[in-house]
């Protein structure tokens, strides 16, 4: 990540891996790229914490992989998302929305009774 207020919670790199590869299959390199692109660059992935992160979503049978060749005529390695994947998907993205709106009550709160 770059910068001090960009670190993701964790879980959070996972859960936007997975909504990158719900749209279509991607290479790594691709994958972040796509998330610094739509977090308008709040968000930088590093290879360092991509790649572990996609071997354990590969070991959690969220994602497959398969050889392709790119757009560029090079071989990479791209992640396709599975059922079991786009079920979690499903539930994590259930649990965000409900612990971000909790964060968000508790930073709009004023005082009083809740």
């Amino acid at each position: 990540m770059a910068g001090d207020s960009t670190d993701l919670l964790q879980g959070t790199l996972e859960l936007l891996v997975l909504k990158t590869l719900s749209l279509e299959p991607m290479h790594g390199w691709g994958i972040a790229q796509r998330i610094q692109q739509i977090s308008r660059d709040v968000f930088q992935v590093n290879q360092g914490s991509l790649y572990p992160a996609l071997q354990r979503m590969k070991t959690k049978g969220w994602i497959t992989s398969e050889w392709r060749t790119t757009e560029n005529n090079r071989r990479a390695r791209y992640y396709m998302l599975t059922a079991i994947g786009e079920r979690h998907l499903a539930s994590e993205r259930g649990e965000w929305e409900r612990s971000s709106g909790a964060v968000n009550r508790i930073l709009n709160w004023e005082g009083g009774a809740a």
